[in-house]
């Protein structure tokens, strides 16, 4: 949930990163279901599996979502966002 586009995308991910740090859960898949602009809600479902040394690479950890240099670019029949991570 947010109060425009951007916190609404900012809230998602961070969420993700949330279920990331107390489940270990890793999306390989989202589908975006519908975008609610009156509430600014978002329903969405993912695909994944638990973090797993055996099989997934360790890398740099994302601590946090940012807003810095946000930017969101919707089309009619896509959009592509940008988003800076804190590591």
């Amino acid at each position: 949930q947010g109060h425009d586009m951007e916190s609404l995308l900012y809230n998602f991910l961070d969420e993700l990163l949330f279920c990331f740090h107390t489940e270990l859960f890793v999306a390989c898949e989202l589908k975006v279901e519908e975008i609610n602009r009156d509430d600014w809600k978002i329903k969405a479902t993912g695909k994944g599996e638990l973090f797993c040394r055996d099989r997934h690479e360790c890398g740099t950890e994302v601590k946090a979502i940012t807003y810095s240099a946000m930017q969101i670019h919707e089309r009619i029949d896509e959009s592509e966002i940008f988003v800076i991570v804190d590591i």
